[in-house]
């Protein structure tokens, strides 16, 4: 676990990596401006509706606190989707570099496919977020619950999502081992949590998925 870590850090070293990176991070950036200036017109609507006096400056603060409310609560949805983009492109980068025999044989998925396994991972981590709401604010009052049951629901949906990458390119063998992969999950999901360290989990958690389902990951 902590080689292949190690090992997706390294990857950023790659002139293909890191240009994925690029393109995550700026998509990623613009995704949320976009939200954010949908959401001070939205809020300018909503109080010319209510007729409320506003100069702006209360939507736009409203728009902000939103957002980062959001950016915390849906960053991972955000990044993970626009990394299933590009998802592959890293996996052969990585593959390539250190492990060319499975490369030779792994099967690249076509766009669709793609597009429906993006589709799904968001619908699994919206869904199963919604449902276990009752569950986070029950927990509320114990001051750290809802954080560790938000980070173990996400923890184990990050890290289906990754194992899910490789499967949908090697099959059974892209598999990843239980325990690994809950911890990449958990360190992903909790990564995504940090500003700016955020920018870079996606990326490096799928490189880092390829190294656990290709270099025996048994070990920790």
């Amino acid at each position: 676990m902590i080689q292949a870590l190690l090992l997706s850090f390294q990857s950023l070293t790659d002139r293909r990596v890191a240009a994925v990176l690029v393109k995550v991070v700026l998509l990623t950036i613009v995704t949320f401006l976009i939200l954010g200036v949908g959401l001070w017109f939205a809020l300018q609507w909503l109080f010319a509706w209510l007729n409320l006096s506003d100069d702006g400056l209360w939507s736009g603060l409203l728009s902000l606190a939103i957002l980062i409310l959001s950016g915390v609560l849906l960053f991972r949805v955000v990044a993970v989707a626009i990394t299933w983009i590009f998802a592959d492109d890293i996996i052969d980068a990585v593959e390539n570099r250190h492990y060319p025999q499975h490369a030779a044989f792994g099967k690249r998925p076509n766009l669709s496919a793609g597009l429906q396994m993006a589709i799904r991972s968001v619908a699994r981590v919206v869904g199963y977020n919604l449902l276990a709401l009752p569950l986070y604010l029950l927990l509320l009052f114990t001051g750290i619950g809802t954080a560790i049951a938000f980070l173990l629901i996400n923890a184990l949906l990050l890290g289906r999502d990754l194992e899910d990458m490789l499967i949908a390119r090697h099959g059974a063998k892209g598999a990843i081992n239980k325990l690994p992969r809950l911890l990449l999950g958990l360190l992903g999901t909790a990564g995504m949590l940090v500003p700016f360290v955020n920018l870079l989990v996606p990326v490096l958690a799928t490189a880092a998925a390829v190294h656990l389902a290709h270099s025996g990951n048994t070990s920790l």
